[in-house]
């Protein structure tokens, strides 16, 4: 994609500053401009420096619905290289870091193409106006271009999964519950869930695990009707029975498969049917009693690492499980 602008623009109220002994710009442009005013290089650019991966547009979808949240979505600055093109002139001597800039050629895009194709879509659909947030080195090599945009993508490391559903625990119900049955002192998981998502011997639980359990112990049924309250009252009433009927089982994570993830997902699909079946409508209460001589059954599954659940992974490995659950309670 070509480099040349049609004409100059003219970028107000930048502050020019050195990052590691090269000279940047911080500012703000238009929507309108941000759209316009940079390409990327793709990967197969016939020079042989190109290196940006080609559009999902599904990701730019995603970020202009994001956008559409109005105030509250709030996003980083997109970074470029402006590879010389570009020129800073100070309003005044006394400060000498503030000014205009002068935009010649179009800079490279080395980090944000698809907030960039998110915003224009977004644009395109509500004839609004944003101001869009950018860095922009002065210059910087080809080489140093490549080698910046591949420590962003390689060596930055996203939040992952549980810390997200711990950041929006009071936006979403699942997520909420999950958070509670790691942090209540009476869940059986509070001494072996990991809200970051980092496992250890003792915490081999994450919130993404949790937040799993939940959604099979309660989908596709009237418990998912439930309150988020009421929801959390069963994990921890269901879970709590299981700890209970298998107190060596839960503890030893080694000797047993019980607190296994696979195993876990399979007693929370199992645990859906349970509980729905010996569910007390009127009252709105499991029935304890009953539902607790049905788990007493599971004493006939061999839980230890060495036995028949040896090489149970995954999810088609807990829907196995949970069919040899079903069947058990029903002998």
């Amino acid at each position: 994609m070509s480099n040349v602008l049609t004409s100059n623009i003219a970028i107000e109220n930048v502050i020019q500053s050195k990052m590691r002994g090269r000279v940047s710009y911080q500012g703000f442009v238009s929507s309108q401009v941000a759209v316009n005013f940079s390409y990327s290089k793709q990967f197969n650019d016939p020079s042989g420096k190109g290196y940006q991966r080609p559009i999902d547009k599904k990701r730019c979808k995603d970020f202009a619905n994001y956008l559409s949240q109005g105030e509250d979505a709030l996003y980083t600055p997109i970074l470029l290289n402006a590879a010389g093109q570009w020129e800073f002139h100070a309003y005044d001597n006394n400060r000498p870091n503030y000014g205009r800039l002068i935009c010649k050629r179009k800079a490279t895009l080395m980090d944000g193409q698809h907030r960039l194709a998110g915003i224009k879509e977004y644009i395109k659909e509500t004839e609004s106006t944003l101001n869009v947030p950018f860095l922009a080195f002065h210059y910087l090599d080809e080489d140093e271009e490549i080698k910046l945009f591949d420590v962003i993508n390689t060596k930055a490391k996203g939040i992952g999964t549980s810390l997200s559903r711990y950041l929006n625990r009071d936006n979403d119900e699942i997520s909420w519950i999950a958070t509670n049955l790691i942090l209540k002192p009476e869940s059986p998981f509070f001494s072996k869930g990991t809200l970051i998502g980092k496992r250890t011997k003792e915490k081999n639980i994450t919130l993404q695990n949790l937040y799993n359990i939940v959604k099979y112990l309660t989908k596709k049924s009237e418990l998912d009707s439930l309150s988020k309250e009421k929801k959390l009252n069963l994990a921890l009433f269901y879970f709590n029975l299981i700890k209970e009927i298998f107190p060596e089982e839960w503890d030893d994570y080694k000797l047993f498969k019980l607190t296994h993830i696979t195993c876990l997902y399979g007693l929370a699909i199992a645990g859906n049917k349970i509980i729905n079946d010996n569910y007390l409508v009127k009252s709105q209460q499991p029935d304890s009693a009953k539902i607790a001589s049905i788990l007493v059954n599971l004493k006939v599954i061999d839980w230890s690492s060495n036995g028949d659940l040896k090489y149970l992974k995954g999810l088609p490995g807990a829907n196995m499980l949970a069919s040899d659950i079903l069947n058990c309670i029903k002998n």
